[in-house]
């Protein structure tokens, strides 16, 4: 009997959850068979658990993706930095050294999904609530891999059938059209939502599994891309603004938190913002697959250096700052820690810097670094472990906005429900309020930059600048030609695969 190779990864998934213990008891990693697996709803949870866990390890790549080529990271760092990031800010990727290969691996990820949605559809073991809520889970979370590499590549090779010992760079199969992929991740969302039924809930009351909620946040952004960038117009934003106002409507208890800083704490997991969220956790997994260390100084580099605000040297007990012996290999850009008002508690809270103080006068010093994702301070070091939001409530409200913008409607309340989160009670709606901002006579501007100052760090500002237009591209970053939209793939895949195509440009 052919074995599964695919179980390979799920059976890594131990301590993703409490409770997936039971995963021990499966067959040694070399005798798991389609004869011995799937006889039971148990092994339906664990899997789905497990595909879960590996999206976790993709998350340093959809940070990169999402964020590293816009305008946000390029500032000298305090640190040695390397070509890779230089690559990325700059925007010189090409077809030897991408950054990102092999479609960032999310073909493992997508085969798994077509085994498991196969197998879920076939089976009599399972209640058909359970059923629903697996097949809503497995179509929304297909859809949003390939929404990511639609995105970053264009036209891509589709896979809905699972594939034993798969690898996409050996797979004779050509890209289909960007057009076919939109076609398939609109299929998936409808497909996930039909499967859904009514259940809005969120799996063991968290937000760390895929739910409902979740594929209307990612139907709305689908939406919202292709009413922008692929004809979809009107017509589209509708859909996404139908989506979002659902959730509103259905799902009552999501909400803003008052303060932006406890969003993103470690003791708040899965609070009332968060839709969906990559779950980290002390002693079991690190933010970004442990590469946090490249956004953040070490110790010995900041020691003389001062907090600002409170008047202290930076300290690693207190400061967001690490204790590793890695370098710091990116810093965000002054330009961008300039560009919040003062006024803005995001400002503080996502960026922290080192000033020098001299003749009690303060001077912000090279280095600014990411203070949105805090960690824990543990035996005394500094561990990584907070959430990283994929949706959250923010993210509904400025999408609502996106889509009344587009439709010729009043967007004043989102935006400023999220304003008046921001500016606590330095608030004022006539001066702070839509449309009295400097810069707020374009809406378009206006949505950036308050994207902008909402999600920095959560990978989302180049797909942002993307959605908009590529004239927001040239302007606000490094990349200048058409071609520096998507990605290049690698030479290890095209060779591999000699039915791939380079990307137009590269």
């Amino acid at each position: 009997m052919k074995k599964i190779y695919i179980f390979l990864i799920v059976i890594t998934t131990i301590g993703f959850m409490e409770g997936c213990e039971s995963v021990l008891d499966l067959a040694p990693v070399s005798t798991v068979t389609e004869g011995n697996y799937w006889q039971n709803p148990e092994q339906f949870e664990i899997f789905m658990t497990g595909i879960h866990s590996r999206l976790r390890t993709h998350v340093w790549d959809l940070e990169r993706m999402g964020e590293f080529r816009a305008d946000i990271f390029g500032e000298s760092p305090m640190g040695t930095g390397t070509i890779e990031y230089l690559r990325l800010h700059l925007n010189t990727l090409n077809s030897a050294d991408p950054v990102i290969s092999n479609f960032g691996g999310f073909y493992t990820n997508i085969n798994q999904l077509n085994l498991f949605i196969s197998k879920t559809q076939d089976s009599d073991l399972l209640s058909q609530k359970d059923k629903n809520y697996f097949l809503g889970q497995a179509y929304g979370l297909r859809a949003f891999y390939y929404f990511h590499l639609l995105r970053s590549w264009g036209d891509v090779v589709l896979v809905k059938d699972p594939i034993f010992s798969f690898e996409i760079d050996k797979l004779e199969k050509a890209a289909s059209s960007a057009s076919e992929v939109m076609e398939l991740i609109k299929e998936d969302i409808e497909n996930s939502v039909s499967s859904f039924t009514e259940d809005y809930s969120f799996k063991a009351n968290d937000k760390l599994f895929w739910s409902k909620a979740a594929t209307l946040m990612l139907k709305s952004e689908v939406y919202l891309w292709s009413s922008r960038q692929m004809g979809g117009g009107t017509a589209d934003a509708t859909i996404a603004k139908t989506a979002l106002t659902e959730i509103q409507t259905k799902i009552p208890s999501l909400g803003l938190l008052p303060n932006f800083k406890d969003v993103f704490s470690y003791n708040n997991k899965g609070n009332k913002e968060l839709i969906f969220a990559i779950r980290n956790k002390l002693n079991e997994y690190t933010l970004f697959n442990g590469n946090f260390n490249k956004f953040l100084p070490r110790e010995w580099d900041v020691i003389n250096y001062y907090d600002s605000v409170n008047n202290v040297k930076l300290d690693v007990s207190t400061h967001t700052i690490l204790t590793v012996s890695s370098s710091m290999y990116v810093a965000i850009y002054k330009s961008i820690f300039r560009k919040f008002s003062d006024l803005d508690t995001r400002k503080l809270a996502s960026i922290n810097g080192a000033y020098s103080l001299t003749d009690g006068n303060y001077s912000l010093v090279d280095g600014l670094w990411v203070n949105k994702y805090q960690g824990v301070f543990n035996l005394g070091l500094r561990e990584m472990v907070d959430d990283f939001p994929i949706y959250r409530y923010a993210d509904l409200l400025l999408m609502l906005a996106e889509a009344k913008s587009i439709l010729g409607e009043e967007p004043a309340n989102e935006i400023n429900l999220v304003r008046q989160r921001a500016y606590a009670s330095n608030y004022q709606l006539a001066v702070h309020g839509y449309p009295n901002l400097p810069g707020d006579g374009d809406i378009n501007e206006t949505l950036l930059n308050e994207r902008l100052f909402e999600f920095l760090a959560e990978g989302k500002r180049w797909y942002d600048l993307r959605r908009f237009g590529k004239n927001y591209v040239f302007k606000y970053t490094t990349a200048k030609q058409d071609y520096q939209l998507l990605w290049p793939i690698d030479n290890t895949t095209l060779t591999n695969n000699k039915a791939l195509v380079q990307t137009s440009g590269y």
